[in-house]
């Protein structure tokens, strides 16, 4: 099944099942501060198949989607989990999953435009990733019990300022810029997903293909990176983990590749979706010359 949050043309937001190029409403989130009604649905254990319509079906092209969870209540992200990844960088394998945190304020909405301020970032890089969604409590689960706490799947593009990234000596600033975490289009449950370790994919930058690679590169697998987590964090329904990224990025091309003002990025994963993200870059101000 694939789970969408969309808000309709009167406004409304609503979960909702994507048959085809139909969505069907099934639940509406409530108004207000971290309002979350697909985090909500999961966290109740509630099957969206049991759910009836709360509204009739509606075209895909007439709603606009949001993103597939606006408030878990953490964005872990793996780095240097692919090993064509840690070859086109240099850099070291590591031996336990390298976690770092993106907050709710990175999320955006899969085909949302992204708005970077001028002179914040001068080597703006993506990265197409495979997102779990957690479904169940998990606290101390082993790898082989994890994937039974796997709600679903989407996509995320870890964006990524490198500059800022490696000028602080840890990560945060330069993941955590506002929506540097389009995630989407959709979740697709656990269930219609045979093996998440098989997949392919890829990002396109203005139609180019920079990233083309598989999960199966991954070096810790989505069973391993939860008991992993689980050991040290509860894992809670609606949590979102980023699985790393594959070969590709533009900060392992020779030369460096960085995204510019109006350059759009997809990012896909076989059996999700794509995301397509546009990039607009302020100009300088008046001020900024001066």
């Amino acid at each position: 099944m694939r789970l969408a949050r969309i808000r309709l043309r009167d406004g409304r937001v609503v979960v909702a099942r994507v048959d085809g190029d139909t969505a069907v409403p099934l639940a509406e989130e409530q108004s207000g501060f971290m309002a979350d009604a697909v985090r909500d649905l999961i966290a109740a254990g509630t099957d969206p198949v049991s759910l009836e319509p709360v509204a009739p079906a509606v075209a895909l092209d007439d709603v606009t989607l949001l993103s597939p969870l606006a408030a878990p209540q953490k964005i872990v992200c793996i780095g240097l989990n692919y090993a064509d990844h840690i070859r086109e960088t240099g850099l070291d394998a590591p031996t336990v999953p390298l976690a770092f945190v993106k907050t709710a304020h990175c999320l955006t909405g899969p085909y949302d435009t992204v708005e970077v301020p001028h002179g914040v970032t001068e080597q703006l890089d993506w990265e197409a990733e495979l997102a779990i969604v957690i479904g169940r409590t998990a606290r101390h689960v082993t790898p082989e019990t994890a994937m039974d706490h796997v709600f679903g799947y989407t996509v995320a593009n870890d964006l990524s300022a490198r500059d800022a990234q490696f000028a602080d000596g840890q990560w945060f600033r330069g993941k955590n810029f506002d929506d540097f975490c389009p995630l989407g289009p959709w979740i697709v449950t656990a269930d219609d997903i045979a093996d998440p370790h098989a997949l392919a994919i890829s990002a396109r930058v203005n139609g180019e293909t920079v990233q083309d690679s598989s999960t199966k590169e991954m070096i810790f697998g989505v069973g391993e990176v939860i008991a992993y987590l689980s050991r040290f964090m509860t894992l809670h329904p609606g949590d979102v983990i980023a699985t790393g990224t594959p070969h590709g990025v533009g900060m392992g091309r020779t030369p460096q590749l960085w995204l510019a003002d109006g350059d759009v990025v997809e990012a896909e994963v076989e059996g999700i979706g794509v995301l397509r993200t546009p990039l607009r870059i302020a100009r300088p101000t008046r001020e900024d010359r001066a």
